[in-house]
């Protein structure tokens, strides 16, 4: 695990594209992408917010609904927490 992330300099929040994961519907554990604000639903559902790192190389993720007070910041290449 990296202990410094190079991409939170390129977080620019987009607003979420939906309120449930764009591919299965789940409504629940969901992830909106800070590049274009694709949502999808996290690993322990089909894990679609991966699946788009993977497709689009999209480095950096946040909890959604990101009003929660537990939201928090990922980023997929340094695999590490972002605050």
């Amino acid at each position: 695990m990296s202990a410094k992330c190079n991409h939170q300099p390129q977080i620019s929040q987009k607003p979420a594209q939906s309120d449930t994961c764009q591919e299965c519907g789940e409504e629940n554990s969901l992830r909106v992408c800070n590049t274009c604000g694709h949502v999808g639903c996290c690993d322990s559902s089909q894990g679609h917010a991966t699946k788009h790192f993977q497709e689009t190389g999209h480095p950096t993720m946040t909890y959604y609904p990101e009003d929660n007070p537990g939201s928090r910041k990922w980023c997929y290449k340094d695999g590490i927490y972002l605050l």
